[in-house]
């Protein structure tokens, strides 16, 4: 058994494989001089770990953007320049862990940890810096940003990017050192007329008057450059899934364990929750594709938690507990494992208003 004593974050992570570059998921541990990641076997994590990544010497790099259908990667190069990537479930998931495992690997250098504060909070832009330069890059089509397709209230907007993909992209491309410094110059772009808000989020922030809060780095608000907004809304045929049922507020994400319906095997989804209309979708965190596997309408769910003591009817394998159960109103059963006591109340507390 591996020493786990003193651990300082854990939770599901999704990894490229080193052989094969495919993606799996992993239970990932932090401790202060490395990351272990566990298997899941059954609904269980396995005793010992699969593998580990020693922290001493390695680089971060965060936001990492060398995939461009995985914007939330955090890059590791370990001394041995052996890369690892890791993806997280949302923005502020993959800002924590990154923020933890940069402190673990400066814990033993106090002048670099205070350097890193220095530098987060720092504001300095690049001299005679050209927002031509940026745009230009930023509509390249190979490393440019990438343009999607974004539901906000029930309308579709083309060719759009959020507000924290483009902080991200600046970041990433060293137009910025900070996030604060990167929201500044998304900003300049938007006052010199070379991007435009599009969405109710990111136009009713146009009504602030001081102009560090009118760009906002957040993932709802929606951002296009100024010269596409001719061809703003969407074809239908582009969705699988029903417009409406995606076009709610996230309240809540994170990566949960799910038992099949079929196969009774255990899989680890990455769940999104949503109000008005109150849908919960799940998705498959290995597939580069962000089209939800699975969903149901909340209306009429009955949510609860499962008992740990015994394997509760219904649920197969060797589970790990904190089990809780939604039935929906034509009485599908799911059986759902989250990692801990607290975060399974948090999720069936999130729930219970919306059915």
């Amino acid at each position: 058994m591996e020493e786990t004593t003193g651990v300082l974050k854990e939770g599901f992570l999704v990894k490229r494989g080193h052989i094969v570059h495919n993606w799996k998921v992993r239970w990932f541990v932090l401790l202060q001089d490395k990351l272990l990641y566990y298997k899941l076997e059954g609904g269980k994590k396995e005793s010992s770990p699969k593998g580990r990544i020693l922290l001493d010497g390695c680089t971060i790099t965060c936001p990492c953007l060398e995939y461009e259908n995985r914007p939330l990667l955090i890059k590791l190069k370990t001394k041995t320049n052996t890369d690892y990537f890791l993806e997280c479930c949302s923005r502020e998931e993959r800002d924590s862990w990154a923020l933890d495992i940069t402190g673990a690997i400066h814990a033993g250098h106090p002048v670099q940890v205070q350097e890193l504060h220095r530098m987060k909070n720092s504001f300095k832009l690049l001299e005679n810096i050209s927002l031509h330069h940026i745009v230009d890059k930023m509509r390249d089509s190979s490393t440019g940003i990438k343009l999607t397709l974004n539901v906000e209230q029930g309308n579709r907007y083309k060719e759009t990017f959020t507000g924290s993909a483009l902080v991200d992209w600046l970041i990433s491309n060293s137009f910025a050192v900070s996030r604060f410094e990167a929201v500044t110059l998304a900003s300049m772009l938007m006052e010199e007329n070379f991007t435009k808000p599009v969405g109710a989020r990111s136009t009713g922030a146009m009504r602030y008057s001081d102009l560090s809060e009118q760009f906002l780095d957040d993932s709802t608000a929606l951002y296009m450059f100024a010269e596409t907004s001719k061809k703003m809304l969407s074809s239908k045929e582009e969705l699988q899934f029903n417009i409406s049922e995606l076009s709610g507020t996230i309240v809540k994400q994170g990566y949960l364990v799910k038992q099949g319906h079929k196969r009774k095997n255990w899989k680890v989804r990455k769940f999104v929750l949503r109000a008005d209309p109150a849908f919960l979708h799940y998705y498959d965190p290995t597939k580069e594709e962000n089209r939800p596997v699975g969903g149901f309408s909340l209306r009429g769910c009955l949510v609860s938690a499962l008992e740990d003591n015994g394997v509760p009817t219904g649920v197969k394998g060797n589970v790990q507990g904190n089990l809780f159960k939604i039935i929906t109103k034509n009485d599908i059963h799911y059986y759902i494992q989250a990692s801990s006591k607290a975060e399974r109340t948090q999720w069936i507390e999130a729930i219970k208003p919306l059915t």
